[in-house]
């Protein structure tokens, strides 16, 4: 096998190449040894064969069959939601790979891990000569060396990969083997080779004074009733905001730890006399896995103050054991379901969003040291949040008085120059001169044509400015049109007389600069175009796509193009070319409920918002048939599902906002003659902002924060501007310029000193 050393070198080290080698003709058969009437099945007539990298997972590969195509055959799955064209097969020694010859045709045969236990994949390869065979065959059994030892097969020998090939078992062997079930793979059961989201150089990992001393290794009693999922030697630290560092406690035994018969699970942490503490695992413990520090970091909340915690594991095998213990805790407490009885693609993508991401086609943009440097100087901090920076949040003459107790809910930018904010049953608009915000009047008490009062859930601009579009809570299958210039409803538009709507959004990304009628809406399982020019209901019917599920629809967004992405309650996002057919990309659920969408006007990124953190996708397809296109207008290959990254606030800055996060829905800046360079959100009183430039790079929690006196209800950017971000607060309106916004430190973020250490209490489960 060495005399390939050199070839398998070129094409097994190229960073650019996902595959490693392909047989591009062949026939794809299924093999029933027991089964009499079909024991030999033809899945693909035509097909090749590939070896591939599995994306962001080092020495993990795929082999990938795939259906080709005769000419003109795609052209019949264009309107098709998925397709049946890719079998996808993790590459390790369970597949019993071996390589035979029959009648001078090569071929492959492997194990089926998914069917019965006499099931076995073939493919056959006419014509494919003896040393591209051997070639194939040898980086199988490379990357089978790869997975199960987790490091480069440069270094091997023929002798090396002799485990790896495949043998007859004896006769009283294979008498034994039929006796019970092998052991199954899929792809989602490799380990997570990549970091979950990086901790910055400047985080500093301080020891305590005194050595810290190892808890009892010896074997612990379980704790009747509940079952241990993952047990290791750590190093747990606390972060400590008076010398901005985590501290080193002591070294102690971190547990998962499931309560039987529910799906409570708690993350304690014990030395060799008590247990520390008891968390209960939850999706707002704001955790973070660093593979580079192979650390997890969290918060909880404990006597009304934010605290940050930090475990450090000196194996990986440790720390990829708590990973998965504690993505499989957070993914049931979610779903409140058995994580293994999701399907394998689902647990696939939620476990690839826990990893870090390096978006595509970054390359080529310029780093300088001050951006690329992750470190935070608190001295140089300190002397920039010492300058007098809020003349620049442009006030102007504040609304009257409204009801006791209203308060600003809700927030919409015209392109015009013109915002309104919802306040009650009223509606105030502020116009916007350069980097001033001037109050211009209210319309008070909103009512609908029949003279009911109501309060807007939800607003939206439409024809150029000229139209405002509100939801109201009482009517649900009804919307209303207010005449911005009288300052009246002035039509009910009936939708439909069994069909809600609980979201609206433009036909396209800016079509309010234009004088377009119809637009788009959503029930909980509906996705519709909304037609107020036609009579009766508005509801266009040919336009209506409905799911028979409970789907709990919660946003809709649009591309310039008119593409839809839809967003749920469960948290899956649905991709659409146009109103009325099925979805071309389905993503799964990572569970947490997404509160908004919103989309790249050319449809390449989306970002939707959790309470906790903010999820960014590219939908750019990066392989196959497809490659290039978006997932808007093609589905994405089965084994090429995009990587979503995690943005989130780091721990020990939430410490010091000492405030849980909430976010509210984040928006991208946007206008017609902008690209996309900031994604701006708020939680409480804090407005935050990514530099979206960076955020490609996988700088993901490079952002910059700004704390006001009261909570921020909505935030966005000024139509066509990326410095101006318009703020609705509880009881103003303002101005901010996004120079404004600093890095967070103790000093920015406003934390108080809370003394030197943090204290660690007994806290049984």
């Amino acid at each position: 096998m060495n005399i390939f050393k050199s070839l398998i070198g070129r094409v097994w080290h190229d960073p650019n190449a996902a595959e490693v080698v392909k047989i591009s003709t062949g026939q794809l058969y299924i093999l029933r040894p027991g089964n009499i009437r079909t024991p030999k099945e033809c899945i693909f007539n035509e097909a090749m064969a590939t070896i591939r990298r599995v994306p962001n997972l080092d020495h993990n590969f795929q082999l990938v069959v795939t259906k080709v195509f005769e000419e003109g055959d795609e052209e019949l799955l264009e309107d098709e939601e998925e397709t049946d064209a890719e079998r996808v097969f993790l590459i390790s020694e369970e597949l019993e790979f071996r390589a035979g010859d029959n009648d001078g045709e090569p071929h492959f045969i492997w194990r089926d891990l998914e069917g019965d236990i006499d099931e076995f994949y073939q493919f056959v390869a006419p014509g494919t000569n003896a040393p591209t065979k051997a070639f194939f065959e040898t980086c199988m059994y490379r990357a089978m060396y790869e997975r199960k030892y987790k490091r480069n097969a440069d270094a091997t020998q023929d002798g090396d990969l002799e485990e790896f090939i495949w043998r007859a078992p004896s006769p009283s062997k294979r008498s034994a083997l039929a006796k019970k079930q092998p052991k199954r793979i899929s792809q989602e059961a490799a380990p997570l080779e990549s970091a979950l989201a990086s901790i910055p150089s400047r985080t500093t990992l301080k020891s305590a004074q005194s050595p810290a001393k190892s808890p009892a290794k010896s074997p612990q009693k379980q704790t009747p009733g509940t079952t241990t999922l993952s047990e290791d030697e750590a190093e747990l630290y606390v972060w400590v905001p008076e010398t901005e560092e985590f501290n080193l406690e002591e070294t102690v035994i971190a547990k998962i730890i499931k309560r039987d018969n529910s799906f409570d699970y708690y993350l304690t942490a014990r030395n060799d006399k008590d247990q520390l503490f008891a968390h209960k695992v939850s999706g707002e413990m704001n955790q973070r896995f660093s593979r580079r520090m192979q650390s997890l970091t969290w918060n909880t909340l404990e006597d009304r103050q934010q605290k940050s915690w930090l475990l450090r594991f000196n194996e990986e095998p440790a720390y990829d054991s708590i990973l998965h213990a504690f993505s499989q805790a957070v993914w049931e407490t979610l779903h409140q379901v058995s994580y293994e009885k999701t399907k394998p693609e689902e647990r696939s993508y939620y476990n690839s969003a826990h990893e870090d991401v390096e978006m595509r086609d970054v390359q080529g943009e310029e780093d300088d040291e001050d951006e690329v440097n992750s470190e935070l100087d608190p001295d140089e901090e300190a002397d920039s949040d010492s300058e007098q920076e809020d003349d620049d949040d442009q006030l102007g003459d504040l609304p009257p008085a409204l009801a006791k107790g209203e308060k600003n809910s809700q927030l919409t930018v015209g392109y015009k120059g013109d915002s309104y904010v919802v306040r009650g049953a009223s509606l105030g608009r502020f116009e916007h001169d350069g980097t001033n915000v001037d109050y211009k009047g209210t319309i008070d008490n909103i009512k609908t044509t029949k003279g009911q009062s109501f309060k807007p859930k939800h607003i939206m601009l439409h024809d150029q400015d000229r139209k405002m579009i509100m939801m109201n809570p009482a009517e649900p299958n009804s919307l209303y049109h207010l005449d911005v210039t009288t300052g009246k409803v002035v039509e009910e538009w009936k939708i439909h007389d069994d069909v809600p709507v609980l979201n609206i959004a433009p036909d396209s990304k800016f079509a309010q600069t234009t004088p377009q009628e119809t637009f788009v809406g959503t029930s909980g399982n509906a996705v519709f175009r909304v037609d107020p020019r036609v009579s009766g209901n508005k509801m266009v019917e040919s336009q209506f796509k409905q799911y028979t599920g409970k789907n709990q629809f919660s946003g809709v967004t649009t591309t310039a193009k008119g593409g839809l992405a839809v967003a749920s309650e469960k948290g899956d996002i649905r991709l659409f070319d146009s109103i009325g057919k099925n979805a071309k990309t389905a993503l799964p659920p990572l569970g947490d409920p997404i509160l908004g969408v919103d989309v790249t006007a050319d449809g390449r990124y989306i970002v939707a918002t959790t309470k906790t953190y903010l999820l960014l996708i590219d939908t750019l397809i990066g392989e196959g048939r497809y490659q290039g296109q978006l997932g808007f207008d093609r589905s994405f290959p089965a084994s090429a599902k995009p990587v979503p990254a995690r943005l989130q606030l780091r721990s020990e800055h939430v410490a010091y906002m000492n405030h849980g996060i909430s976010f509210s829905p984040a928006r991208f800046n946007t206008g017609p003659d902008l690209v996309e360079n900031a994604i701006v959100t708020s939680t409480g009183p804090f407005i935050v902002a990514w530099n979206f430039s960076k955020v490609k790079k996988g700088q993901l929690d490079r952002y910059e924060i700004k704390k006001y006196e009261e909570n921020v209800v909505q935030d966005s950017f000024k139509f066509g501007d990326d410095k101006e971000i318009i703020v609705a607060l509880g009881n103003n309106v303002l101005n901010i310029n996004k120079k404004n916004l600093k890095r967070p430190t103790r000093q920015s973020l406003g934390g108080p000193l809370r003394g030197t250490r943090n204290s660690i209490v007994n806290a049984p489960y």
